[in-house]
């Protein structure tokens, strides 16, 4: 493990909720961006995942490692991966972080205290580059594997793995979200989102066939949201009754939605990525109306996820630039 006091460069920038609120036709809500440089080699520190408001673990793909923020003291702590490990992503709960071993073919633990790190093998003989997932309320995980073309349940205790095959070798299983215990899951190579339902897998077609989803988010009351990178939309799908509601995004064919989360006020945040800088925007599905779009102050590179952080009201995110972000909501 590799400590370090980052030598940051901290940026903030924000647009006041009153310069908003003179806009009829956009949400009345503003953001404040705070971004730290990871002092580790990069590109593309990823994927934040917020232990508390004050450690923040992410992942640098490029550099195969697991790093830990401490946002009050802005020091960065670095554990080492394999050679090769290429994670993609990390969660962490009481068991420990888990990280995606993308180009390793693995599932990787860290133990919280001594860091020593375990590697559980995908099952399977084909690509078993394990991508994203997410916790269930017992602390096992969903996940996908894109280029394998599958989904599965990994039980964190006994290290059992239960693999769905998606019906296309072209799905590209992406993003992944549980609500409720049920997993959500898009399928980045075609124009489908999926479930599992009674152990079976459900695959639900979007209206459009160029549509590709990238990644998801869910509201409180169980709608399943959808960014299109493809053609720019972000759409919506009714468990209860099988509707699906498309609105075109902010920057439209260039928007390229990419990151996406909600929060507790029940908007849909997600970040357009085809155009530099990348730009938040916020989706109020109560008005169906959109933000103004938040420039992030590093110009270059995508956000690929990010997730809320409820004690501050804020959202977390990484950069392909490096650098480690807080955009903090004003209502």
């Amino acid at each position: 493990m590799k400590t370090a006091l980052a030598m940051t460069t901290c940026l903030s920038l924000g647009l006041s909720a009153s310069a908003l609120a003179s806009d009829n036709n956009h949400v009345d809500v503003s953001l404040n961006f705070q971004e730290w440089d990871v002092p580790f080699e990069g590109p593309r520190a990823r994927d934040p995942w917020v232990v508390s408001s004050d450690e923040i673990w992410y992942v640098g793909q490029r550099s195969d490692y697991v790093g830990i923020f401490t946002p009050s003291t802005g020091e960065f702590k670095k554990i080492d991966l394999p050679e090769g490990a290429a994670p993609h992503t990390v969660v962490v709960n009481e068991r420990g972080g888990w990280y995606a071993g993308n180009r390793a073919a693995h599932i990787g633990h860290v133990d919280r205290e001594t860091h020593e790190i375990t590697q559980i093998p995908l099952p399977g003989d084909g690509p078993r580059d394990v991508h994203t997932f997410d916790f269930t309320s017992d602390g096992n995980l969903w996940f996908t594997v894109q280029g394998g073309a599958q989904v599965g349940h990994f039980d964190t205790q006994s290290y059992e793995f239960t693999v769905y095959d998606a019906s296309s070798e072209r799905a590209r299983p992406y993003g992944v979200i549980v609500h409720d215990d049920q997993p959500w899951f898009v399928f980045f190579g075609t124009n489908q989102i999926a479930t599992v339902v009674d152990g079976e897998l459900k695959e639900i077609d979007l209206p459009r066939e160029s549509t590709r989803p990238r990644r998801l988010a869910v509201t409180d009351d169980g709608m399943v949201y959808y960014g299109d990178y493809a053609d720019g939309y972000i759409g919506r799908y009714n468990p209860n009754n099988g509707e699906i509601t498309e609105w075109r995004a902010p920057s439209e064919a260039n928007s390229r939605p990419y990151a996406m989360t909600s929060d507790d006020e029940g908007r849909v945040w997600f970040v357009e990525t085809g155009v530099q800088p990348n730009r938040f925007v916020a989706f109020d599905p109560a008005t169906e109306q959109f933000s103004q779009p938040f420039e992030v102050p590093t110009e270059g590179g995508s956000v690929r996820h990010m997730v809320v952080d409820s004690d501050t009201h804020s959202i977390w995110f990484g950069t392909d630039n490096n650098t480690i972000g807080q955009a903090t909501i004003s209502d």
